[in-house]
């Protein structure tokens, strides 16, 4: 049955994870995309769809494929109003990470997450915004494929 939904995420050329930590979130991404979300491009018909996520020359490109792997459309934004927020993301990850592994106290690991919920929450609706007309995508799908964007920099 068709929907308007993805069913392949890839990252090609993505740099490799700083830490297991890192690499376990992108993964977690990846797998709660494709559990659940909603996709659809305008004018390419109900799909599913494949994405390619990449960065290149500092711009997001979003390779729509079709259920075949087949390029449909890619749709460049320009990554400047994400920058603060991405560069905010890889500083509160490292933090939560370093609170782990230090054994810091419940309450400071869960002021990291909160911090995280509020900065993934203000990325998806800038994603939404800059996708509008071109990709309708739910909130929670927004949230998700921030994190990935923010995957794909080592260090903004």
């Amino acid at each position: 049955m068709a929907e308007p939904r993805l069913v392949r995420i890839e990252l090609p050329g993505a740099p490799p994870p700083p830490s297991a930590y890192a690499e376990a979130d992108r993964r977690q991404a990846v797998e709660d995309l494709l559990a659940g979300n909603r996709f659809d491009p305008a004018g390419l018909g109900p799909g599913p769809f494949g994405l390619h996520l990449m960065v290149r020359e500092g711009r997001l490109i979003l390779d729509i494929r079709d259920g075949e792997d087949e390029p449909l459309r890619a749709i460049i934004l320009v990554l400047g109003p994400f920058r603060r927020m991405i560069k905010d993301y890889h500083m509160l990850v490292e933090s939560h990470e370093q609170a782990v592994t230090e054994g810091a106290m419940d309450a400071r690991v869960q002021a990291i997450d909160m911090g995280r919920r509020g900065l993934h929450n203000e990325a998806a609706e800038l994603l939404q915004t800059r996708l509008d007309g071109r990709i309708a995508v739910d909130f929670e799908t927004a949230r998700r494929l921030f994190t990935l964007i923010a995957a794909l920099h080592a260090r903004v």
